[in-house]
């Protein structure tokens, strides 16, 4: 059984993952390094229901006692240096969505992968039944993949990357975007969408459509050259999946599992899409982009979401 080092409890992500590796006999949590938002108090309740005995406050420590590490915490910005722990000490390490937030990151990760690191992650979607079922149907059946629309709600990166990683799942690990376009912003106050256009090298387009402030259901329509599949995806139950394909590789078999360079393209899409609504509409070529860009703003994103995470605590601490 497969020992997991849990890196920061900050989202709902290490709890939905235990609950689900708790129902089998191949993996388990034991061991956390806490260094975010989350108090003693959360940390030791997470622990003592998920049977955890060891709470580590060294990561190198941490990555000695463990043989793999799961990045949990929720600012982007920090998942390549914690991730360095467990690389370092040769451990293959998964990285939650979003894997990284700017281009400077997303190509370290993919040198690290390139001199042998085993780095897997991001969004259970791309591994969604729905996908996989679509794509198991023979090409021959189904017709060849035209176009597809992803739509979530949320926020414009962390909950986002849903939609272009359920783009990826469809298009391929080998897939590879030329450029992102920003089609505009609905204009109804306090429901705002923003809608993106993706045109990927082999011809393939997608367009994918971020309800802000909201909680949306994440969904996909794929046009073929024969008919066209629509539906809303199961996000939750795909988190098994994703921990089966991580289970695999670790067991030696990483043909069901995303290369980093397939997971950092998502990041690339996202952030051309950035640019090019910052540009105010201009198509921005993937290869366009530039280390110089901060990209999307982790540490921002995290003084946020302890807010909301505190709040959310303490009306549930006062029922």
């Amino acid at each position: 059984m497969y020992r997991i080092g849990v890196v920061n409890i900050d989202t709902s992500h290490p709890k939905a993952f235990s609950d689900y590796l708790r129902k089998g006999d191949r993996a388990r949590y034991t061991a956390v390094f806490n260094e975010g938002f989350r108090g003693d108090d959360e940390v030791e309740g997470f622990m003592y229901t998920n049977s955890i005995g060891k709470r580590h406050y060294s990561l190198s420590k941490m990555a000695e006692d463990v043989d793999i590490g799961f990045i949990h915490g929720c600012n982007w910005n920090k998942h390549l240096s914690r991730a360095k722990a467990f690389i370092e000490a040769g451990k293959p390490v998964f990285i939650d969505k979003p894997i990284a937030g700017n281009l400077r990151d997303c190509l370290e990760l993919e040198c690290l992968a390139a001199s042998g690191a085993k780095i897997y992650g991001s969004s259970s979607l791309r591994y969604a039944e729905e996908v996989t079922s679509f794509l198991a149907q023979p090409e021959d059946e189904r017709g060849k993949i035209v176009h597809i629309t992803a739509t979530v709600g949320v926020d414009e990166f962390n909950y986002a990357i849903h939609a272009v990683e359920t783009i990826m799942g469809l298009v391929g690990f080998y897939a590879r975007a030329e450029s992102v376009t920003y089609i505009g912003r609905t204009g109804f106050p306090g429901a705002e969408c923003d809608s993106y256009f993706v045109r990927f090298k082999d011809g393939v387009s997608a367009n994918y459509h971020i309800y802000l402030n909201c909680w949306q259901a994440s969904t996909m329509t794929v046009i073929t050259t024969k008919k066209t599949v629509c539906g809303a995806i199961a996000a939750g139950v795909a988190y098994g999946a994703l921990l089966d394909r991580v289970c695999d590789a670790l067991d030696g078999d990483e043909s069901g599992i995303a290369p980093v360079e397939s997971l950092t393209e998502s990041i690339k899409i996202m952030l051309a899409g950035r640019s090019s609504r910052l540009k105010g509409g201009v198509p921005v070529r993937i290869c366009e982009l530039t280390e110089a860009d901060e990209g999307f703003d982790g540490d921002l994103f995290e003084i946020g979401y302890a807010a909301a995470a505190r709040k959310l605590y303490i009306t549930e601490d006062k029922k």
